[in-house]
């Protein structure tokens, strides 16, 4: 009796496509295999062999068109009698599969923020690819992962440890795919690293002296960057209709990036970085008269824009530095004033932060107000100010005796 016949007593049920809780989704059925959406979001496909086991694809997918795509070619295997085990074939086609084309294939099939994609696009090429992209799937060793990750080096210990956390996911996929009997990275302690430039946050004095120095129309911006620990490219996409006089509250809700020389306007870096941000009072009459001043009419007008109108790019904000001709401008001749030549703009976040954090706030609404959706972040802002209590300490311990 041909195979194609057999199949109809071999699977005697009707397929369906099961939510990630396993119930079958409403109008989706099949009349061969299961297609399942898994908790993160991607497919997963498996069927009834005629050897009484239930096999799934050796991977996931994307869609669910891919994940049907696949179960029809399985069956095609059946009904013309060249069919063996997924496993099986997955193993013979895979051992040759190199590093780098399950990496780019890993990362094709990934939503991720561009500036995200184009971070990880330079850690497999620069940092990956030279040592493992040529190199098997099963020829990547733990001995191998130890040895260049000995030799990277510690100039760039943040880099390093990007590249450790990007490969190690990526060989932890190809596990789950069972690619690989076991991910081969497991160096303790390695996708963590020390900061290399120390965040030293800016007193108040400091903070005015920077504000002062800034061209008027950045003024503002700078201090919703400190006072509000707001990102650059949150402060550079706000508009008008996303501030609001009144309540003084800030709505954030986009964020742009250039990547590749093309500005991008997207959601924040996270989804917790959609948020309202309450406007220090003490801010309210520069904000009110920055958007007198500074601000186009229409709700869409830039908060903060550019000479040209449009948004506003980081080599602008930052000018020209001082030299023995010339006094500079924008932001490094605002950090020259205040005598802070290690200051980057992104550190007046951090100033902000630990602002916040010396009124008391608790952890939870250090996380609303900066936008983190983990608490890592939010703690360091914390141990910071703490840090700054116990300075004050001293000075008061100091005053007895004066």
């Amino acid at each position: 009796m041909p195979l194609v016949d057999s199949t109809r007593h071999v699977y005697p049920f009707i397929g369906h496509v099961l939510d990630t809780k396993g119930r079958p989704e409403v109008g989706e059925k099949r009349s061969f295999g299961h297609i399942t959406r898994l908790p993160s979001g991607r497919i997963r496909a498996r069927y009834l062999g005629p050897d009484g086991d239930r096999h799934s694809a050796p991977y996931t997918f994307t869609t669910k068109a891919d994940a049907e795509a696949w179960l029809v070619d399985e069956r095609r295997l059946l009904t013309t009698g060249t069919w063996q085990p997924p496993k099986v074939r997955a193993q013979a086609r895979h051992d040759k599969v190199t590093f780098e084309l399950y990496a780019e294939a890993w990362l094709r099939d990934r939503d991720l923020k561009p500036r995200t994609r184009q971070h990880y696009r330079s850690l497999l090429d620069r940092q990956l690819f030279p040592t493992f992209g040529h190199l098997e799937l099963t020829q990547i060793t733990p001995d191998s992962v130890r040895m260049w990750h000995a030799l990277a080096g510690t100039a760039t210990p943040t880099l390093r440890a990007h590249a450790y956390g990007l490969m190690r996911t990526i060989l932890g996929t190809a596990e789950k795919d069972e690619l690989i009997t076991r991910n081969p990275c497991y160096v303790r302690g390695a996708g963590n690293s020390v900061r290399v430039h120390k965040v030293k946050p800016l007193t108040l004095t400091e903070l005015e002296v920077v504000v002062a120095a800034m061209p008027p129309q950045r003024q503002a911006m700078t201090l919703l960057a400190a006072w509000c620990a707001m990102r650059f490219g949150e402060l550079a996409e706000l508009r008008r209709a996303d501030i609001n006089p009144r309540t003084g509250i800030i709505h954030v809700r986009r964020a742009v990036v250039r990547v590749e020389g093309k500005t991008i306007i997207g959601t924040p870096k996270s989804d917790a970085g959609t948020r309202d941000i309450a406007i220090p009072p003490h801010l309210m009459p520069l904000i009110k008269q920055h958007l007198k001043d500074h601000v186009g009419p229409g709700k869409d007008a830039l908060l903060f824009p550019g000479a040209d109108g449009g948004h506003l790019n980081p080599s602008t904000l930052y000018g020209r530095k001082p030299t023995k001709k010339s006094p500079g401008y924008g932001f490094y001749a605002a950090r020259a004033a205040a005598d802070r030549p290690d200051l980057r703009w992104h550190d007046l976040r951090h100033t902000g932060a630990v602002l916040a954090a010396s009124t008391g706030a608790t952890l939870a609404e250090l996380m609303g107000r900066l936008g983190h959706s983990t608490p890592g972040a939010a703690l360091r802002y914390q141990h910071a100010a703490q840090g700054r209590d116990i300075e004050i300490a001293k000075r008061l311990s100091a005053l007895v005796g004066e």
